[in-house]
């Protein structure tokens, strides 16, 4: 029997993940400063995706391994 990972993202695409949300959390409050208008606002909503496709890939991530019968 072998045991399947199930989780959305691949390494590499996780690692990107994470590199995006946090470029995104150091730049949207430089923005939010530097700008007078809120269009840094976008910046904050894309990283709130990021960060739920994250928190969604570590719980698909976590979950047991289902058997499969052959």
């Amino acid at each position: 029997m072998r045991e399947t990972n199930h989780s959305i993202l691949t390494l590499g695409q996780r690692r990107f993940a994470w590199l995006a949300f946090l470029a995104i959390a150091v730049q949207a409050p430089i923005s939010a400063h530097l700008l007078q208008d809120d269009s840094w606002l976008l910046s904050i909503l894309v990283g709130m995706m990021f960060g739920t496709l994250i928190l969604v890939d570590d719980a698909q991530r976590r979950q047991p391994a289902t058997e499969q019968v052959e």
